[in-house]
């Protein structure tokens, strides 16, 4: 082993204790508790939903003629099919829920605040990249009710201002629903959106890399003990428990709930009702409550506050010192996004 090391070192001349010396920066103390350690648990579930992704790639065929029937042959008929497109399936419902939540956490800690304005952005695309993955994810089946999904999507999208055409046209490859559709969902969800995810994944890391965890203090926490511990191998393991218990939660929800094959879609037919997924919810209870042009600017808006909401918050405690109207603003937006979920959920589909 040692002439095996040794033969390493001659070729990558980084030893251990510089391995160690990169990787072991100490972290607050706070992130001891579980529950602060969301930032971890989206990344183990990209992972999950990139090896997924080429397992169930490897049988899919995007072409619109063949795209149910390779999904259902995928379900029914390859061994364990069914088990890893369901794996894919719960983990990118867990994962965006996951995203929400660390999302929330940074919000309510003030974690945006200077000097990690930069990536609150990061984290947010990070966000829209992910909404976009899933919506792209589920047109793929090519189920009447994803179809016709696909289809109410490029319409609303068609309702922007100047630019709404266009992006129909770039979403659709064409001005209505083709037989390139279907191809460029798939090259979005599996090349394009995944590869913008990895580069701003990389950035966001470098970016706590430099500026480190946001110090937060607990009135609970004893006076006389250290105020950071190892991240390796002490936060190191805690990451590992996670991953070991969502793997096992993983494959719980994709035996007892798997994933389904809804009837093929047929452009001819129009569904009574439209179901989004239920990340959509709040936005499909938006477009039902207002006109479309009124719907889509207003959530445009509301997106765009969410990204320079770092900038805001600074100018309101710039105006009143110390104030914490942030806090009550995300706590009226939850309700309200919660609220709205649960009314589009309760309406029967």
């Amino acid at each position: 082993m040692k002439a095996v090391a040794q033969w390493l070192y001659d070729r990558i001349p980084v030893n251990g204790e510089q391995i160690r010396e990169l990787t072991n920066e100490p972290v607050p103390n706070h992130l001891k508790r579980w529950w602060w350690c969301l930032g971890g648990t989206p990344a183990y579930l990209f992972l999950v939903q990139i090896v997924t992704g080429i397992l169930l790639a490897m049988y899919y065929e995007s072409a619109p003629a063949r795209a149910h029937e390779s999904v259902d042959y995928l379900t029914h008929k390859v061994s364990y099919g069914w088990y890893f497109r369901s794996l894919h399936k719960w983990g990118a419902t867990l994962m965006i829920a996951s995203v929400i939540l660390h999302q929330l956490r940074i919000y309510f800690t003030g974690s945006y605040r200077k000097p990690r304005e930069i990536n609150w952005l990061v984290g947010m695309c990070l966000l829209v990249c992910l909404l976009l993955t899933g919506f792209t994810g589920y047109s793929l089946v090519y189920e009447q009710l994803s179809y016709w999904g696909a289809t109410v999507g490029a319409n609303i999208t068609d309702t922007v201002p100047v630019i709404g055409g266009f992006l129909k046209r770039m979403m659709l490859a064409g001005d209505s629903y083709n037989e390139q559709t279907l191809p460029r969902f798939f090259v979005l969800h599996a090349a394009v959106l995944p590869g913008t995810m990895v580069i701003l994944l990389g950035i966001h890391i470098a970016l706590i890399r430099l500026q480190g965890v946001t110090e937060l203090h607990f009135e609970d926490e004893p006076k006389n003990v250290r105020t950071h511990f190892n991240f390796f191998p002490d936060h190191f393991y805690t990451e590992i428990i996670i991953g070991l218990v969502l793997m096992v939660l993983l494959s719980a929800l994709a035996i007892v709930l798997p994933a389904t094959v809804g009837p093929r879609a047929d452009p001819l037919v129009t569904p009574e009702v439209i179901k989004p997924e239920w990340f959509f919810y709040v936005s499909f209870r938006w477009l039902k409550l207002f006109s479309g042009t009124t719907a889509v600017l207003s959530m445009g808006f509301i997106v765009f506050v969410m990204f320079i909401w770092p900038f805001i918050d600074e100018a309101i405690r710039r105006v009143w010192k110390g104030s914490e109207a942030s806090v009550w603003c995300g706590i009226i937006a939850v309700l309200s996004v919660i609220g709205l979920t649960v009314w589009e959920a309760s309406v029967a589909h």
